[in-house]
């Protein structure tokens, strides 16, 4: 983290940071939409397509609705927000290193504000990102063959240049801007018991179970079988490096969670559960199947968890209670839709 950061805003993240990051971000991100999923839509049968009773109530917050297509714009907001007001925002803007999400994101948000930013991507980043990100003004770098050589490159941009280093997930303020999403979803679903949000490197889940916990609901973290960065830390009680490998990989793909997202578990006590790739393409599918939705692997994870069927699920995924209210937390639309089946809408 950027010594500018840690001089101002610390390493920690609270519920009061997830409250400035609403503050900060209001009239500048899209409010979430939730959608109630219909009775009996969950589980039996094929997913989303059942006629049975379910006796609990989902909601899915359509968060790939989002400004760049998805949650990212959030923290992307909040960190450029803080360091306009903190008057710690350099003329030589911010700098990113991300061949995804984050990078589109911090492009967007520094036009919305006015400010530079310049985003180093390896060079097998897909040609329609390049175009969108230079769309948004974005001074784009291509650089070697994989993400570590872009991060060094930014690394190294932001010393010699003075611009500001954002950080995909591993930040405070990236984190609390997407704990904003919690605040939302607790606002519009009255009685809320549980979150499921599927987990990377811990950004997203970090900032919303830590405004979940402040509301006391239950945060359910789901990651693919193979890659289980978080569920490998709360494993060896400390964040560890690990093997990734799964069909959300582009996404989900971190080798090790953030500090921020371990202790944002251990506080809140979490569920973690691990999904194989199979159920995560059933889910995601499903989803077009049956509401003409198309979201990311990384979206239908999160999903998975409640889909899959017994046995699928080391552990038997997450099992809600008679009368449990849920949001599943649908991440994000930056997807090519060419592999979803084109079947028959449901009548």
């Amino acid at each position: 983290m950027d010594d500018r950061d840690t001089d101002l805003f610390g390493n920690d993240l609270t519920y009061d940071d997830v409250k400035a990051a609403t503050e900060r971000t209001a009239g500048r991100i899209r409010p979430v939409t939730v959608a109630p999923v219909a009775p009996g839509a969950i589980r039996e049968g094929h997913p989303l397509g059942s006629r049975g009773e379910q006796p609990y109530e989902v909601w899915f917050a359509l968060e790939f609705m989002q400004y760049t297509g998805s949650f990212k714009a959030r923290g992307a907001q909040n960190f450029i927000q803080a360091h306009r007001e903190a008057g710690t925002l350099p003329d030589a803007g911010v700098t990113i290193a991300s061949g995804g999400n984050a990078g589109l994101a911090c492009a967007w948000a520094a036009q919305q504000q006015g400010v530079r930013a310049t985003v180093f991507l390896p060079s097998v980043a897909p040609a329609v990102k390049i175009a969108k990100l230079r769309g948004y003004g974005a001074d784009v770098r291509i650089v070697g063959a994989e993400y570590a050589e872009a991060l060094e490159a930014c690394e190294e941009f932001a010393l010699s240049s003075g611009a500001l280093a954002a950080h995909a997930y591993d930040h405070p303020l990236i984190a609390a801007g997407a704990g904003t999403l919690l605040e939302e979803i607790h606002a519009r679903i009255p009685g809320l018991d549980t979150v499921v949000v599927s987990v990377g490197g811990g950004g997203l889940f970090a900032g919303v179970a830590t405004a979940a916990r402040h509301h006391k609901i239950r945060t359910v973290a789901v990651e693919p079988k193979n890659c289980r960065a978080l569920n490998a830390a709360l494993e060896a009680g400390r964040p560890v490096d690990v093997p990734v490998e799964s069909i959300a990989v582009d996404s989900l793909g971190a080798r090790r969670a953030t500090a921020l997202a371990l202790h944002a578990a251990r506080e809140n006590d979490i569920r973690s559960v691990l999904v194989p790739d199979a159920e995560i393409a059933r889910a995601r599918q499903a989803l077009w199947d049956h509401r003409r939705v198309a979201v990311e692997h990384a979206a239908a994870t999160a999903l998975a968890a409640l889909t899959a069927p017994d046995g699928a699920v080391a552990g038997g995924g997450y099992r809600p209670r008679d009368g449990e209210r849920i949001a599943v937390v649908l991440c994000g639309a930056n997807t090519d839709p060419g592999d979803l089946v084109r079947s028959a809408p449901e009548n």
